[in-house]
């Protein structure tokens, strides 16, 4: 891999897992840390990217805990693998939370066509614990958040027979690190 060119194919990459169902790319791991210190990861699932601003974006349900733990503490890793191109990279971001505004309603209308809409109108939080029988009507308002990650640092991992390579990116820094 070239060093130079690592930055673009690796947005090149996230870019067509935004689209691509099947790309490992697609859902990785987001962790955020709890206001006792606690750590969380959970599987995401990757709904934008803009390479120009370096913003990555999932969508979620704005009662969701990760919602209070990233509104507290705004930093958090994404892990991303893929075992087709035996990539890791480890994405580190800055978080904003939207649950309101022109964005916001412009992702609920093509949620609102999924079966997913379900989710995001629940009368009960992600997390809640469910009675006997299931509440059966759906909330008539949805709880759809947009969390966007600026991409502050990526560490990138390549693994082949060949020789591992790891590089790091970030603000005026492109090296190569020790696998």
């Amino acid at each position: 891999m070239d060093l130079i060119h690592l930055p673009h194919t690796i947005w090149k990459q996230l870019a067509l897992a935004k689209d691509d169902r099947q790309h490992p790319w697609r859902t990785p791991v987001l962790a955020s840390i709890d206001s006792r210190g606690l750590p969380h990861a959970r599987t995401v699932v990757l709904r934008n990217v803009d390479s120009d601003s370096q913003v990555l974006q999932f969508f979620t349900d704005s009662r969701s805990p990760k919602v209070t733990q990233l509104s507290t503490s705004p930093q958090a890793q994404i892990v991303f693998w893929s075992n087709a191109l035996n990539w890791q990279l480890r994405v580190t971001a800055q978080i904003t939370i939207e649950t309101t505004g022109a964005a916001v309603d412009a992702a609920w209308r093509q949620v609102e066509q999924s079966p997913a809409r379900q989710d995001y109108l629940s009368p009960l939080s992600p997390g809640d614990a469910l009675a006997a029988e299931a509440p059966k009507e759906l909330g008539h308002s949805h709880h759809l958040a947009i969390i966007s990650a600026k991409v502050t640092h990526i560490d990138w991992l390549s693994l082949s027979p060949e020789g591992h390579q790891r590089a790091e990116i970030s603000a005026g820094i492109l090296r190569w690190l020790t696998p």
